[in-house]
């Protein structure tokens, strides 16, 4: 049999047979009888491959490339006979050490690869490091031994989904989440079941790159608590998952336990979003330390001042320099890669207008990352997401470039709806946009619907049980004397600071979440929430709790008897607008019949039918989608009629009169009581009087008009009251009296913020 002459060593070094490697793909690969080991850098003048057994703090081999195996700036090397399984393996690279030109080799660091696929030496979450190891984070050879049977990424439509943004760690860690493996990808996995019940088809995960906990760590003295980078909003290496985050991270196995995970979520349905972090890494400031990219080539990664200074439009020290040509290629095989390997099925880029930067740091106005990503083709399925600014003033929520795929996080919605909410005045003409999916910001880039992900709250910021329970942040614990975190919340805490025992202020702040949800689950655009916001989870009024790795931070599943309510209600609106295609329209309203139904696609109104209340000092609306346009058209559906009352008194809503044999029936009401606030798909209750509705104090209403019963004649709807709850219904139609207070929001108490308009 004859042998292939390219298994064949070349060169020796000591006891170990070389080869010239391939230059391509970057990092370490299996090759016949070795492995190929190929490092990238244009300035450094040699290189040197260290080698490890699997946990030892000092090399076996140090091996240096030879100068005939560099290709152009390529240092690539076939070494034979290593145990691939038992090793790490890291590089020393030499070269100039001047800050001023941006150049900062040191032959005495040891680097991890750029491209490790798979990284030890912090194998256990919250293990403290030996600071004496020179050599944190290893490089190790990754194994593609997975069996993923017939799984592939599901390609939900767009307009279809409904994310879920959680941290790994933080969804399970807490001890009555009842799992297994708490914390970890596996924990993940037990918790499917919730999931699927809650209705989520789409799970947004926090950073899970590898990144080090222990990065800016420091105990707080105000509370005596261990503070740590907990959100991993730092990457180590971009192409491995972190370590700590699998139950079988101390067995090198994170690979597999997340390719588990992503397999069971996708045979339930559920899609896969990673939060990925793009716009700097975790070498820090100058004063940072050496872990990858700084040792490799500091000039060609990071975006640098003409003077060598790092320039920070992250806000965390450096900025990765996005638009350079090699780094372009490595988001690029990043991506691409977690894309084909992992079967992701979207990305969500943190701080992505620093990817729209050109080297020198202005915006680019084509920018070739953004458009790249766009066009690729292992990528062109993917959802891409953007969270459209970056610490250094670049807001681009509305004018992100998008080429027809690019998504953005809308902070404007999140910022309109939170003041709708609390009373604010003006609020009117703004809401008519978010509710329509934002065509203020999109439909002039004729980019539809979905470029908006629809929000109230996120792992930023309040969580949307705080954001009614609090005025003000509460951030003592994060030992920075309350300076940290934003200060524009546009929250209110419903009368009270905190938590209370006032019942009244409890229920209105149930309410007020109830209403948040009404709104983001009818509004055109993709909804996200943040995990916990189901079942009422407080951050007891932190908004900025990224280093908290502790009840702070750690879902809470008793909440779930707790708030069993806000649960209920949120899985019934989530079930609402699966049901109703009408809502997930991929194309902004024409506000016109353009299908011969008698009705526009959607109608805008206020007290009075056919007339939004968009002065200033209103704080009322209500918007109707007629169902036969649902799809532009080609799918049939009911009409859905949303009234808002965001007043701190009753309103009497004229109700739009619809075609004969259809009438308008009560899906949720939250100024009534659970169980009578949300009564759940096709178990809608028939409204007694098909004029007006009664919608109380900061209370949502949601009506369907559908077909009534046979037999019902419409003249005679008024004397009707539904069999199923004929108390509800009459009581939701009629003035309430004072001692009708259970029904009502504050009858006594009607509570407002500062800022709110003066009752007229």
């Amino acid at each position: 049999m004859r042998k292939r002459i390219d298994n064949y060593a070349t060169h020796k070094y000591g006891n170990f047979r070389l080869r010239m490697g391939r230059p391509l793909p970057f990092g370490s690969t299996l090759v016949p009888g070795g492995i190929n080991f190929s490092v990238y850098s244009r300035f450094a003048t040699s290189c040197e491959l260290v080698l490890f057994n699997k946990g030892e703090k000092d090399p076996f081999a140090v091996i240096p490339f030879p100068d005939e195996f560099r290709i152009g700036n390529v240092f690539t090397m076939i070494v034979y006979d290593l145990d691939y399984e038992n090793i790490e393996y890291g590089y020393r690279m030499d070269g100039p050490f001047n800050p001023r030109e941006g150049h900062w080799f040191d032959r005495s660091k040891i680097l991890l690869d750029p491209y490790a696929k798979l990284i030890g030496g912090r194998d256990l979450w919250g293990q403290m490091p030996d600071y004496t190891n020179p050599f944190q984070h290893r490089s190790r050879v990754a194994l593609y031994d997975f069996d993923w049977e017939d799984d592939r990424p599901l390609e939900i439509p767009m307009e279809d989904l409904v994310i879920y943004e959680t941290h790994v760690r933080g969804f399970t860690k807490h001890p009555s989440s009842n799992v297994k493996y708490p914390g970890t990808f596996a924990g993940i996995r037990e918790k499917i079941p919730y999931l699927k019940e809650l209705g989520v088809n789409c799970i947004e995960l926090m950073p899970i790159f590898e990144f080090d906990e222990f990065e800016h760590s420091r105990y707080c003295a105000e509370t005596n608590q261990f503070l740590m980078n907990y959100w991993g909003y730092s990457s180590v290496g971009f192409f491995a998952p972190k370590a700590g985050y699998a139950a079988t991270g101390k067995y090198g196995m994170q690979i597999d336990e997340f390719k588990a995970l992503v397999k069971d979520l996708h045979k339930n349905g559920i899609e896969v979003i990673l939060d990925v972090v793009f716009n700097h890494t975790a070498e820090g400031n100058s004063k940072g330390p050496y872990i990858s990219f700084r040792g490799v080539d500091n000039k060609t990664y990071y975006m640098l001042t003409p003077e060598g200074y790092y320039q920070n439009f992250s806000g965390c020290g450096n900025t990765i320099n996005c638009n350079h040509p090699v780094v372009r290629d490595l988001i690029l095989d990043c991506l691409r890669y977690w894309a084909g390997e992992y079967h992701i099925d979207g990305f969500r880029f943190d701080l992505a207008s620093i990817l729209g930067r050109n080297q020198d740091g202005s915006p680019a106005q084509n920018p070739p990352l953004l458009e790249t990503l766009a066009f690729d083709p292992v990528l062109g399925k993917c959802k891409l997401i953007a969270e459209a600014w970056d610490a250094g003033g670049l807001y681009q929520v509305g004018s992100f470039p998008s080429w027809g795929r690019w998504a953005e996080w809308n902070g404007k919605y999140r910022d309109d709806l939170r003041k709708f909410l609390k009373g604010d005045p003006g609020m009117i003409p703004p809401m008519i946009q978010r509710l329509q999916g934002s065509p203020d910001l999109y439909k002039w880039q004729n980019r539809g619907t979905c470029a908006s992900i629809n929000f109230v709250t996120c792992h930023d910021g309040f969580t949307l049980m705080d954001l009614v329970s609090y005025n003000n942040k509460h951030n003592i614990a994060n030992g920075e004397h309350n300076c940290d975190g934003s200060n524009d919340n546009n929250s209110w805490n419903c009368g009270h600071e905190g938590t209370t025992e006032d019942s009244e202020v409890n229920r209105l702040r149930r309410k007020q979440v109830k209403n948040a949800v009404s709104m983001l689950m009818t509004s055109q655009g993709i909804p996200m929430l943040l995990a916990g916001d189901e079942m009422g989870n407080t951050q007891f009024g932190n908004n900025n709790a990224y280093c908290q790795d502790n009840e702070i931070s750690w879902l809470d599943w008793d909440q779930l008897k707790t708030n069993s309510e806000i649960f209920t209600y949120f899985k019934k609106m989530i079930a609402f607008r699966k049901a109703h295609p009408v809502l997930r329209s991929s194309h902004h309203p024409e506000h016109r019949d353009y299908v011969g139904s008698g009705y526009p696609d959607v109608s805008w109104h206020g007290v009075k039918a056919w007339e939004p209340d968009n002065l200033n000092n209103k704080l009322t609306l209500a918007l109707m989608f007629c169902g036969k346009h649902a799809k532009g058209g080609s799918v049939q559906d009911d009409f859905i009629y949303i009234a808002m009352n965001m007043h701190w008194e009753m309103h009497g809503f004229e109700l739009p009169k619809l075609p004969p044999g259809t009438a308008w029936h009560v899906f949720a009401n939250t100024d009534m009581p659970a169980p009578h606030d949300i009564w759940g798909v096709d178990n809608e209750q028939l409204l007694s009087n098909q004029s007006e509705v009664l919608v109380g104090p900061r209370s949502v209403v949601i009506l369907v008009g559908k077909q009534i019963y046979v037999g019902v004649k419409p003249g005679s709807l008024t004397q009707i009251k539904s069999e199923r709850n004929p108390a509800c219904e009459v009581k939701s139609q009629e003035k309430l009296s004072a001692k009708d207070s259970k029904f009502t929001a504050i009858n006594n108490k009607p509570s407002k913020p500062d800022n709110a308009p003066i009752k007229k």
